[in-house]
């Protein structure tokens, strides 16, 4: 059986547009975007590969951050919270790592009630998209 890991909707906008909702929609839930990364440039500019258009936003809630790291010191090494837009044959999707399940990698039980509040706001994200 595989483990779902992520949160995942598919979008009725195009891709750029899903990427303009979503930024807002994370700015609504307290997330700034501390990093892009443009996978389809990307791979075309280092290896000229034709990839499909993919977006990974590395987005932080700078009060759930600080609670997790004082909790957990090496906790971010799973900070940001990754979300990606892509474009399958036309069809645009979000999707968000699921933070519950990241944290049960580690073993402290006060990452647990951080992770379902950061997974309540990814929803949220998404849903609004």
């Amino acid at each position: 059986m595989k483990m779902e890991y992520s949160i995942k909707k598919q979008l009725n906008v195009s891709y750029e547009e899903a990427i303009e909702k979503v930024k807002v929609a994370l700015k609504e839930e307290g997330f700034g975007v501390l990093t892009e990364i443009d996978v389809k440039a990307t791979l075309k500019k280092k290896m000229d590969i034709d990839f499909d258009k993919y977006l990974i936003l590395g987005a932080c809630n700078p009060s759930f951050a600080y609670q997790a790291l004082q909790s957990e010191y090496e906790i971010g090494l799973f900070l940001p919270c990754n979300i990606i837009i892509y474009e399958i044959k036309g069809k645009t999707y979000i999707s968000a790592i699921d933070p519950v399940i990241t944290m049960k990698f580690v073993d402290n039980p006060k990452l647990g009630s951080i992770a379902k509040e950061v997974k309540t706001k990814l929803i949220s994200v998404i849903h609004n998209v």
